[in-house]
């Protein structure tokens, strides 16, 4: 298990698992290691009936700043595609069956920002950043997030996210139906475990089901990452990509 990621249950927190990226001087980029790491304690607490929640939380004035660009290159320079462990730590993300709520606390970059399209409620300080860059990349959505952003926010605010890069303020993301609820930057991290505890004490066959019903069918949402995986790993290929990066690494 990496130290990039913490995994722990609060004792101040009874019944939450907390799930916290740990790489600041990276700005929290994500490594293959991160996301098996990540996928490993979602299906862990999807076992232990004493974890009734999941916390996403991020570090001070960083969430986190997406996929770390150096996998990537080194799958645009081999012919790799999409790596598995991004896929499986989606896969666990969307079939989670406890109630997942994430705290986000400054840069909000790429799955960064869509990870919160597949948690139940997302707190954000208002000093947070939400911004998919994933064309500027020369990449396309992933994360299920062509599907699940346009029925949330309307084809507009969706293309504007997901297409042209725009970044949405917290209070942007919040009228758009991204997150939940804003707060300042010190009160992230309290916030979002004691919303956690609350919801770890409902009674959670109730809690499930009713969890379940409001989200739907999630086989459609898997399809789509697949889809999405498909398109991706294409574009990781291309020169186009690569030449992204590498003017990205330059920087």
């Amino acid at each position: 298990m990496t130290d990039h990621i913490i995994v722990e249950q609060p004792s101040a927190h009874p019944g939450v698992q907390l799930i916290r990226f740990n790489r600041p001087e990276k700005k929290n980029a994500i490594t293959r290691a991160m996301y098996r790491t990540m996928a490993d304690a979602l299906k862990a607490a999807d076992a232990d009936p004493a974890i009734r929640a999941i916390a996403f939380l991020g570090t001070e004035g960083c969430f986190s700043s997406g996929n770390d660009l150096n996998d990537f290159l080194a799958a645009a320079v081999g012919g790799g595609g999409l790596e598995q462990e991004i896929l499986d730590f989606l896969y666990a993300l969307v079939k989670a069956e406890k109630p997942v709520v994430s705290g986000v606390d400054g840069l909000a970059i790429g799955i960064g920002s869509t990870i919160h399209l597949h948690c139940d409620l997302t707190i954000a300080s208002s000093r947070s950043q939400f911004r998919t860059p994933f064309v500027d990349l020369a990449l396309v959505p992933e994360a299920g997030s062509s599907l699940v952003a346009p029925r949330l926010m309307g084809h507009q605010r969706a293309f504007a996210m997901l297409a042209a890069g725009e970044a949405f303020s917290a209070a942007e993301a919040k009228e758009a139906g991204l997150i939940w609820k804003v707060v300042e930057p010190g009160e992230v991290d309290a916030m979002t475990l004691t919303t956690a505890a609350r919801l770890a004490a409902k009674p959670p066959q109730a809690l499930r089901i009713a969890r379940d019903l409001v989200r739907g069918d999630r086989d459609e949402i898997i399809a789509r990452i697949d889809e999405e995986a498909g398109h991706f790993s294409a574009r990781l290929k291309s020169a186009e990509a690569r030449a992204a990066f590498e003017a990205f690494m330059r920087r």
